[in-house]
């Protein structure tokens, strides 16, 4: 049946929604909590290290709880899209450097795992816009 399908689906959708907005909340959080685990795999190239862990953290808060609300979840979505695409390098750092996957107890595996996952994460983003 179409219509049992449909309500699936819009489920599904708002449960991604909830759940994507604690998320990113608690994640963000935790940027002003324990910065120190987030300056560890950005990337030495990049200036203001604690200064960009902050900002990262305050707009994951920010788009996390725009997403709620129907009137601007459009553009809650649009916002962690960019914000996933810009904290791309820090997964790449950790990737490559060994350092900062001991620094925050990642092994090779994890962080290897990070790369597509941010993929994901960009998709439901993408998925939960409207």
């Amino acid at each position: 049946n179409s219509y049992i399908y449909d309500m699936k689906v819009i489920i599904a959708k708002y449960i991604l929604i909830i759940l994507s907005s604690i998320f990113y909340v608690l994640v963000g959080i935790k940027h002003f909590i324990d910065p120190n685990f987030f300056l560890a795999i950005v990337p030495p190239y990049l200036p203001y290290h604690l200064e960009l862990v902050y900002i990262s953290g305050l707009f994951e808060i920010f788009f996390g709880v725009m997403i709620l609300f129907p009137k601007y979840r459009y553009w809650g979505s649009v916002g962690l899209i960019i914000l996933l695409i810009a904290v791309f390098p820090a997964n790449i750092y950790l990737f490559q450097s060994v350092e900062a996957q001991k620094a925050i107890g990642a092994t090779q595996e994890i962080a290897t795992w990070r790369l597509p996952v941010q993929g994901i994460f960009i998709l439901v983003a993408y998925w939960i816009r409207k």
